[in-house]
């Protein structure tokens, strides 16, 4: 008898219909929010809208991008040949590097294979080293973020989600000697709604307190040159590390930290997941660096983005759908019950091939079940109106509430 197998597949079976599922999809060049979708082994692939993607300014279809790409890989092949120690640092992950530290006005930057390697390596090493520090984390910070500061052994404490009058708690009752990091996201992934930067900002001051601001959904989107909201704010010198991605915005992969020589340096010297995995393909980094240099130089996708945001908002408040928060471009569709949410997912994908994907546990607690919409800058007007129409009626049919009716449970 094979134990571990017999547990797991009974965990499976009791997870029944609320096993995760996924769709096969092709995104289609040039062409996005447009994709193939697989929906069986048999008969003909459907097209579908795309609403539920992290692309969110539709660079992963940008031409230069593309170009970029694929001029790469005629110089220099499919894949970097190692980790960044042993034959894996090419001249675009320096020049990457080089252009992530400009756009948020910090003297380096280092880059990971993803924004997960990145919050779990860079956190690993900068809360874990100094055997004394103390981590004051929000309470909604996401896994990598989490898993990071778990590998790092630091003591940590919890403080309310953007509840800034909890942290000051938390950190006047600590020891003024202790070394102190605060850990937060600017824009929070399930929720959509954006942190209270400034007076947190002043908190670390007060407190001398180290900060790691990860802007993975608001870097490219928000801000001069798409520097983040701590840029739009003019506060992003008040902050010590921003982290951001290269796989949401800027449409393509990899992770980064970019912050004082010291911290990154440290960062590059003793993060394992940095050390020990092979680097980003070449012809990824250029990519990259083809998004972060467009998006420096062009508000065109932000103000579309910003705009189908807003639009995606006042249509959902008109027919009484209620969302998490107004606050950014992430449109969490609050469902509340895992089995309907699934359902309603399914039906915008079987009758109007619009593609949203449920979210449930334990990315968002039981209970809290959200279609996690995200409309992009390559939708149009007329997409985010009959987007909006067809989860009306969806929402008509399965019974859900609506704004100022009472939710069972």
């Amino acid at each position: 008898m094979n134990q571990l197998l017999n547990f797991f597949a009974a965990e499976l079976e009791e997870l029944g219909e609320h096993k995760r599922s996924f769709l096969e999809i092709g995104r289609r060049a040039g062409r996005f929010p447009s994709a193939m979708a697989r929906t069986g082994t048999t008969g003909p692939d459907q097209e579908i809208s795309v609403w539920c993607s992290n692309d969110y300014l539709g660079m992963g279809q940008h031409p230069s991008v593309l170009e970029a790409m694929k001029t790469t890989i005629d110089a220099f092949g499919a894949g970097s040949g190692g980790s960044r120690n042993i034959g894996g640092t090419n001249y675009y992950h320096v020049l990457l590097e080089d252009e992530l530290a400009a756009l948020h006005h910090k003297e380096s930057a280092l880059v990971f294979s993803s924004g997960y390697t990145a919050n779990d390596g860079a956190l690993t090493v900068l809360a874990g080293r100094h055997p004394d520090t103390l981590v004051f984390s929000d309470a909604l910070n996401h896994a990598s973020i989490i898993d990071g500061l778990r590998h790092s052994g630091a003591e940590k404490m919890i403080f309310r989600h953007n509840d800034t009058a909890h942290l000051a708690e938390l950190l006047a009752a600590a020891d003024p000697d202790r070394p102190k990091l605060i850990v937060l996201e600017s824009v929070y992934s399930m929720s959509g709604d954006v942190a209270p930067l400034e007076e947190i900002a002043d908190l670390a001051d007060r407190y001398h307190a180290t900060t790691f601001l990860d802007e993975v959904h608001a870097v490219g989107m928000y801000g001069p040159e798409g520097a983040g909201i701590s840029a739009s704010l003019g506060i992003a010198h008040r902050f010590t590390v921003i982290m951001g991605t290269l796989a949401k915005g800027f449409g393509t992969a990899g992770g980064y930290i970019a912050g004082p020589p010291p911290l990154v340096e440290a960062v590059r010297s003793f993060s394992r997941p940095f050390i020990f995995t092979t680097s980003l393909p070449p012809a990824t980094a250029a990519g990259a660096l083809a998004a972060v240099q467009h998006l420096r130089s062009s508000d065109v996708e932000r103000t579309r983005l910003a705009t189908n945001a807003r639009l995606m908002h006042r249509l959902l408040d008109e027919r009484g759908i209620p969302f998490v928060s107004p606050d950014s471009h992430i449109v969490s569709v609050l469902v509340r019950d895992d089995l309907k949410c699934q359902r309603a997912s399914a039906m915008l994908l079987q009758r109007h091939g619009i593609y949203v994907q449920a979210i449930n546990a334990p990315s968002v607690r039981a209970g809290e079940e959200i279609l996690r919409v995200a409309p992009s800058a390559t939708h149009t007007t007329s997409d985010v109106e009959k987007f909006a129409e067809a989860l009306d009626g969806i929402w008509e049919e399965l019974g859900l509430p609506r704004n100022g009716t009472p939710v069972e449970g």
